[in-house]
């Protein structure tokens, strides 16, 4: 057996993963989600402005909104974990219950299938346990 990457994808992603090693070894661990803090979440106003009342008074609020974004990144297989994690913290923001984050998400598995729910689930998890523990910090 041979560590040659097998197809042209693997390759670029193996030569970007030494170059980074080269230029800085501590990049070799270097988290992402770090990013996520960021973009903090809008306040719940905004969110009504851009997403509910400001377009359309008598449609859909915020909470509802996000909770179908979450619903279609559920269905996506939760693939986009940054954009899974803050969906969750801005439905919390605009008012969703954990309970409802929970509901919407298997509500999917009968769609999506059992290891897409499993991972948003698990992504939700991670954004609550830390919306959780910036609330006690």
């Amino acid at each position: 057996m041979t560590d040659t990457p097998r197809n042209p994808f693997e390759a670029m992603m193996a030569q970007a993963h030494e170059m980074a090693k080269a230029f800085n070894p501590a990049l070799e661990s270097f988290d992402t989600r770090a990013f996520e803090s960021l973009w903090p979440t809008m306040p719940k106003e905004v969110m009504e402005f851009w997403f509910g009342n400001a377009l359309n008074k008598d449609g859909l609020d915020a909470k509802t909104r996000l909770l179908l974004t979450l619903a279609g990144l559920t269905m996506q297989g939760a693939q986009a974990d940054a954009a899974v994690r803050q969906t969750v913290r801005h439905a919390l923001e605009a008012g969703a219950r954990k309970q409802e984050i929970v509901e919407t998400i298997g509500q999917m598995s009968v769609f999506a299938g059992i290891p897409a729910m499993t991972r948003a689930l698990e992504l939700a998890r991670a954004a609550m346990d830390a919306d959780k523990a910036e609330g006690q910090a």
